[in-house]
């Protein structure tokens, strides 16, 4: 097949043997299916092995075909040149130990997000701004700044909400992203690009039995928590 000087560039500097093995297939065939990448090749979860080649920087379009069985399937082949992203040559970094002690240590053990401390191994460095939308910046150590510590829940819910968002799906500009709350929790325009503002509370220990209190009563008046709080604030406090 006729393949885009550009797309061929990317393409050589891919040595990681889950998105070769995409690159490759298609190379040869035109397209790869999920079923194909599931049979042929033991990929059990054929949209992480597209995702790696996406993390290259090597664009790829998703297609639905019927499968050998009638079932619907994915197919990937080569999308637009013109989306080649040359900043993600590599595909992800790999933090070491030492940053991400420095990273414990700049935010105390605690999630960037929530502001609960948790064990280490329930944190993970996540890039500010996806990696998706900027690739990596350069080496971590050079731009701890664009990195934090988030608890595995959280990470969920921001991989979660940032996929469905505006910015991710056309516009990909890494500069909405940084004023972003999953960006910059602490100092932040919006969440996903919607007008939002959130908080994260926790309570702890003896707390909890003041946790209980709160929801025994908006089960009287026959409301959310969430509901219940804001109009205690808004009668109490805000006026």
């Amino acid at each position: 097949m006729n393949i885009d000087p550009r797309i061929l560039k990317q393409l050589s500097k891919v040595r990681g043997k889950r998105p070769l093995a995409v690159i490759n297939h298609i190379i040869k065939h035109g397209f790869v299916t999920s079923q194909e990448l599931k049979d042929k090749y033991g990929y059990n979860h054929p949209p992480r092995a597209a995702r790696d080649v996406r993390e290259q920087g090597i664009p790829l379009v998703t297609d639905r075909i019927k499968g050998p069985d009638g079932r619907s399937v994915a197919l990937y082949r080569f999308g637009n040149p013109d989306d080649v992203q040359e900043n993600k040559f590599g595909g992800r970094k790999v933090f070491s130990k030492a940053f991400k002690q420095k990273l414990l240590q700049e935010q105390d053990g605690c999630c960037a997000v929530t502001g609960e401390r948790f064990e280490s191994r329930y944190l993970s460095v996540d890039h500010r701004v996806p990696y998706q939308i900027s690739g990596d910046t350069g080496i971590p150590e050079d731009n701890p700044g664009d990195f934090m510590l988030i608890s595995l829940p959280i990470q969920r819910q921001k991989s979660w909400s940032c996929e469905h968002c505006e910015n991710w799906l056309k516009q990909r500009n890494p500069a909405v992203c940084r004023r972003c709350f999953w960006a910059s929790p602490k100092s932040y325009d919006h969440i996903a690009m919607e007008k939002c503002r959130r908080v994260e509370v926790i309570w702890l220990e003896d707390e909890v039995q003041d946790y209980e209190v709160l929801l025994e009563l908006a089960r009287r008046q026959d409301t959310s928590l969430p509901l219940f709080i804001k109009q205690t604030l808004r009668d109490n406090i805000i006026g």
